[in-house]
């Protein structure tokens, strides 16, 4: 089975001002964001990447540059809009402490699935059209370049998690419980019996032993031996 690798963005100018940017344009890593990101292409550096696949908004389309920019040969970087931000409508650039006051608030805290964000679109929308998407291309990528083919989608941290939720089975209401921070990996594979996650939310450590994996679709009884 192919190896998908979730890159949450870097830190940017709205992360570090309190701000939903959700879709707003021109929104760039700063300074923080751009170290954290180079640190995340060297993690991937070891790793002859098939693809890299970007949310069309700035700050992930830096992501995914500069983590092509470590690889050996060129890169084409597709850009798929299906796994952009989520639309959060009138909550789009407003303070997160001011939203936090918003009765919508809570309901967004604890149940995801019953959220319509005003003006944008609901929480289950978001996550049925990222994982729709990240699974169909990560069984075009199988297709095309065999079991071994290791892809990286450049993402957000809602939609990350979302997808995270998909692939561990929970419903998406439990999908707070999920961390995802700037700029880490998550590493998922859709095997024939279920999907499965190997790592979630790592922002340092090795990741060149993903060259050598050989992925099976069974899960190894009682946890089997790991990577070298």
């Amino acid at each position: 089975m192919a190896t998908l690798l979730l890159v949450r963005h870097g830190r940017t100018t709205a992360n570090a001002g309190g701000l939903l940017a959700g879709r707003t344009p021109g929104v760039e890593l700063d300074g923080v964001g751009r170290d954290q990101v180079a640190r995340t292409a060297e993690r991937l550096a070891g790793i002859p990447l098939t693809a890299v696949v970007s949310s069309p908004l700035v700050r992930c389309r830096q992501t995914a540059d500069a983590i092509i920019g470590r690889q050996s040969g060129p890169l084409a970087t597709p850009v798929d809009d299906a796994i952009t931000e989520c639309d959060y409508g009138d909550w789009q650039g407003r303070a997160l402490g001011d939203l936090a006051r918003e009765a919508l608030w809570s309901v967004v805290q604890a149940q995801p699935s019953a959220v319509v964000f005003p003006g944008g679109e609901s929480m289950t929308t978001m996550q049925s059209r990222a994982v729709e998407a990240v699974r169909r291309r990560d069984a075009e990528i199988e297709a095309e370049h065999g079991a071994g083919a290791v892809w990286v989608a450049v993402s957000h941290g809602d939609i990350i998690k979302a997808v995270l939720a998909d692939a561990l089975g929970m419903h998406l209401d439990l999908f707070q419980r999920i961390s995802v921070g700037p700029a880490s990996v998550s590493i998922v594979r859709y095997g024939d019996h279920r999907p499965d996650v190997v790592a979630t939310n790592t922002d340092s450590g090795d990741l060149s032993w993903l060259r050598a994996s050989g992925p099976t679709a069974d899960a190894p009884v009682g946890g089997g031996a790991g990577h070298a």
